[in-house]
């Protein structure tokens, strides 16, 4: 069910005029339904799945808060009697049983995200190395069906299993309310991936009606409409065209692609979690925000800050810093600084967790090369530039021109054409391909097609075009108000009535007639359901 579908307004409305009409205690309850139903609608073995996540990682979660009740009700009986070294060796006993349970779990609904979507990328590499030492023989692929969004609500129940070994949360008891953590519907599609101990302060309390949250939920809801289908869907038609057509569209073409798929990604991506943060605003639920101004950063490190941000932290929360700390890597640190020195000996840990950060994170938004070689990409920009640091700051000693606009202006332009270089494995979705494609840019000079009228040819009239610029102007004057001003509703919201009304009631008419809709147009889904 589309979020930009009739469906999903249809649904949305039903649900939300039973959520205010039902007894504030029950509104969780009917979210609960709600859910399940959204997810059963997709496909009835969907459902299948993120029950099984959610039964498991519920009594694995159970199992490790039982543990730290035993272990408080013990310390807290034997305190006078114990000695330091004995209350030590406890706790570490007991740490040990809730490892147990904690890789449990943690091993259960990773093997179910690695065989449905990673089986058949092992079999067609098994089949590539058959093939390649003259064996006749090929392994058949599975055919598996791929739960809608199970990467991120897997992420999502893993991070709240971590989060209650560690003490962070306390294990919920009530099961019911941890499958509608799990299972909230906004979310489902593509995040953003909350934490439990946000994300339930809001998601289990009562919300009596109040226009106001109301409403500003709504606006949101109409701007992420906005970008989704006046922009993404738009400019899709030209991404297609030229990606499609690899044969024809090389040189000045690529890189008009890549600048394309930018935006196309950025419209479709924060469009979509727009609508989330809408949907669950005007029943007063808070989601965490999982963009910043990504396109406004001045190095990849700082973009990856701003850009899917859920993601980035709960990689770094639960791989980097357990593979940096944990004692074979301390081992490690301590080998590399006796052999090499403690100018390199240091890095090689921090290189090492964060190459199996960009690896996972690759891998996580696909099962193929390409996404693998896209994250391990960044990681080699980012320890690039870590590297050269010392030289960035002798330049900017001699030049002082760090905090000069065209300087800053430069590193944001900069920022845009390499992550847009990296998502051209994204869009090609071929390792060999994409460098080819990558080639034509400085092989094949055709440029002239900028303004020769070639680019009318795309699928794309000069209306299209128009309503693009005009699209992209309104983004960037948005972003830049929000960095200077805050947020925009809430300056609107200080206008007078008719001044919002118009704004408002405009954005609205601007959805309907120039949304891409009808003949030459498809419904397209959101990028990221497929992950």
């Amino acid at each position: 069910m589309l979020f930009t579908s009739y469906e999903f307004l249809g649904f949305l409305l039903i649900l939300f005029l039973l959520y205010y009409l039902v007894p504030v205690r029950f509104q969780w309850k009917l979210l609960l339904l709600a859910s399940y139903l959204f997810y059963f609608l997709a496909s009835p073995i969907y459902v299948i799945y993120i029950f099984t996540t959610t039964v498991t990682i519920y009594l694995a979660a159970c199992k490790i808060g039982r543990i730290s009740e035993e272990q408080s009700a013990y310390l807290k009986e034997h305190k006078a009697e114990l000695s330091k070294e004995e209350k030590k060796d406890y706790k570490a006993g007991m740490k040990k049983r809730q490892w147990h349970f904690l890789l449990a779990g943690l091993l259960f609904n990773l093997g179910i995200l690695a065989v449905v979507k990673y089986t058949n990328f092992a079999i067609s590499n098994i089949n590539g190395l058959l093939k390649l030492f003259g064996s006749p023989g090929q392994l058949d692929f599975w055919d598996i069906a791929l739960p809608m969004g199970i990467s991120f609500y897997t992420f999502q129940s893993l991070g709240y299993l971590i989060d209650v070994y560690r003490g962070v949360v306390p294990a919920e008891k009530n099961p019911f309310k941890l499958a509608l953590f799990i299972s909230f519907f906004p979310q489902l599609v593509q995040g953003p991936i909350s934490r439990f101990g946000d994300l339930s302060k809001s998601l289990f309390a009562e919300h009596p009606f109040r226009g106001e949250t109301v409403v500003r939920g709504l606006q949101r809801i109409l701007w992420g409409f906005f970008k989704k289908l006046v922009i993404a869907d738009r400019i899709l038609v030209g991404v297609n065209t030229i990606i499609r057509g690899s044969d024809q569209y090389a040189g000045a073409y690529v890189f008009l692609g890549m600048l394309f798929y930018a935006l196309e990604l950025y419209a479709d991506f924060t469009g979509g979690i727009d609508i989330t943060i809408g949907v669950a605003e005007t029943m007063g639920i808070t989601v965490k925000e999982n963009f910043l101004q990504p396109y406004f950063s001045k190095s990849i490190k700082e973009y990856w800050r701003r850009w899917h941000i859920t993601m980035g932290t709960w990689f770094t929360d639960y791989i980097f810093y357990p593979i940096s700390v944990c004692k074979p890597m301390l081992k490690f640190s301590r080998f590399s600084r006796s052999k090499f020195g403690d100018a390199i000996g240091k890095r090689l840990p921090v290189y090492l967790s964060s190459f199996a950060v960009w690896f996972a994170t690759g891998i996580w938004h696909g099962a193929s090369w390409n996404f693998i070689v896209w994250g391990l990409g960044n990681w080699v920009v980012i320890m690039i530039s870590q590297e050269l640091e010392p030289l960035y700051e002798r330049f900017h000693a001699r030049w002082k021109v760090k905090d000069k606009f065209f300087f800053r202006l430069f590193q944001v332009i900069r920022t845009i054409l390499l992550m847009s270089c990296l998502r051209m494995f994204d869009c090609y979705r071929d390792v060999p391909l994409t460098f080819k494609m990558f080639g034509s840019m400085f092989t094949r000079w055709n440029w002239n097609v900028l303004w020769n009228g070639s680019l009318l040819n795309l699928g794309l009239s000069a209306l299209d075009y128009g309503i693009l610029a005009a699209g992209l102007v309104l983004l960037i004057t948005v972003s830049l108000l929000q960095v200077k001003k805050g947020s925009v509703r809430s300056l609107i919201a200080a206008r007078p009535y008719p001044v919002r009304f118009v704004i408002w009631f405009g954005l609205f008419l601007i959805v309907l007639l120039m949304g891409a809709y009808g003949i030459g147009y498809d419904e397209s889904q959101f990028i990221y359901n497929q992950f």
